[in-house]
């Protein structure tokens, strides 16, 4: 007797192929979705069609139903035009998050739940567990691949009918399965970026929604240090793409962006990664989502990430009467980005996060001054 009618989120990679691979195994009854997330418009590389014959290659390959369905129009609504708002606001966002809240693990749910599906699953390298009550999302096995950094938005009813098959495996053992099965994926490179963006130049593409305007680049002391294309463009901590040659009376040493002023156009650069100008003790949040529902506690220690891939940093979290949080960390932290994510961590358990609204990195002075270049 199978167990649960399970859909799994098919992108046509080696993970959700190996995914769908082991609930075969375990005896699921299972099914394939491919989601079109983005209609493409002919000046990318998203690869979107050539995904889709993999999927449907996978789904051939282990006799599973393969199933289609477009998003776009959800995607659009509920995920870009956020992107685009928070990118004129001067603000970096993070649409993986938004889209497994808002697509993945919402709109694909309804839809499969539609298809007589009783779960969904997908490809992320995450673990799901049942504790005391709660569902509790947890790290995936393989530290490099984790992937619940964008997952922290998940509640419990989404958790409740969600499987990660591959979580508790590292990423060499996807492809040696993959491999050993005979899975047309086996060897497929992994995705990289965000999809609606795909290989082509991210300014190029993003001035499309958002017309260029050259403006200033200065330093934090007011002097004129070269002009860029558009403030919006660029995202604290960046060093690539600010075309800045040598300047004189400067060392020969890289620059970083340590700040924007959107409504005077102004880009501030300093060079050292390690700025004094774009470290932060404290962060604000905007309203957290709490993965049990609730916080832990009005106060509590615990270790968090301001950006993917970043190594835990103990913190002290303060959770205020409107839901927003105050944030301290054990440590300075380099370039905390207002519209990024803060998550937060008990050792394997991911307890939620919440969107970073300003930290208290020094404000570039005298911003209205206009310092002749030296």
């Amino acid at each position: 007797m199978s167990l649960d009618k399970v859909m799994l989120g098919v992108s046509g990679g080696v993970d959700s192929s190996v995914a769908a691979l082991l609930l075969q195994r375990e005896g699921y009854d299972v099914a394939g979705l491919f989601m079109t997330n983005w209609e493409e418009d002919g000046s990318g590389d998203c690869r979107a069609e050539d995904d889709r014959k993999d999927a449907l290659a996978v789904c051939g390959r282990l006799d599973i139903p393969f199933h289609a369905r477009n998003f776009a129009r959800q995607y659009w609504d509920e995920v870009f035009a956020h992107f685009i708002d928070e990118y004129r606001a001067g603000r970096t966002p993070n649409p993986d998050v938004l889209c497994n809240r808002q697509i993945k693990f919402r709109t694909f749910l309804d839809e499969a739940r539609a298809l007589g599906a009783q779960r969904i699953a997908t490809g992320h390298y995450a673990r799901i567990d049942h504790h005391a009550g709660r569902w509790r999302l947890l790290r995936g096995v393989d530290a490099d691949k984790d992937q619940s950094y964008f997952l922290h938005q998940l509640g419990q009813e989404a958790l409740a009918a969600t499987l990660f098959p591959i979580g508790h495996l590292p990423k060499a053992q996807v492809r040696a399965l993959a491999r050993e099965a005979g899975l047309p994926t086996h060897a497929k490179k992994d995705s990289t970026g965000i999809c609606f963006i795909g290989e082509r130049d991210f300014r190029e593409f993003l001035s499309r929604y958002i017309p260029m305007q050259a403006g200033e680049i200065r330093d934090p002391q007011g002097r004129r240090i070269g002009e860029h294309t558009g403030v919006y463009y660029y995202t604290l901590g960046q060093r690539e793409g600010l075309g800045i040659g040598g300047v004189r009376g400067r060392a020969a040493a890289p620059w970083f962006v340590v700040g924007k002023d959107v409504a005077s156009n102004v880009l501030y650069v300093d060079q050292g990664h390690e700025s004094s100008w774009m470290l932060s003790s404290h962060l604000n949040s905007e309203t957290a989502h709490w993965i049990a529902g609730t916080p832990p506690a009005t106060t509590f220690e615990c270790t968090a990430k301001t950006r993917y891939r970043q190594a835990d940093v103990a913190c002290r979290v303060n959770v205020r009467d409107d839901g927003t949080l105050d944030v301290a960390f054990e440590q300075p932290q380099r370039a905390v980005t207002p519209g990024q994510s803060v998550v937060f961590y008990d050792g394997e358990i991911c307890l939620g996060g919440a969107v970073i609204a300003t930290t208290d990195a020094p404000e570039v002075p005298e911003r209205s001054r206009n310092v002749p270049a030296t």
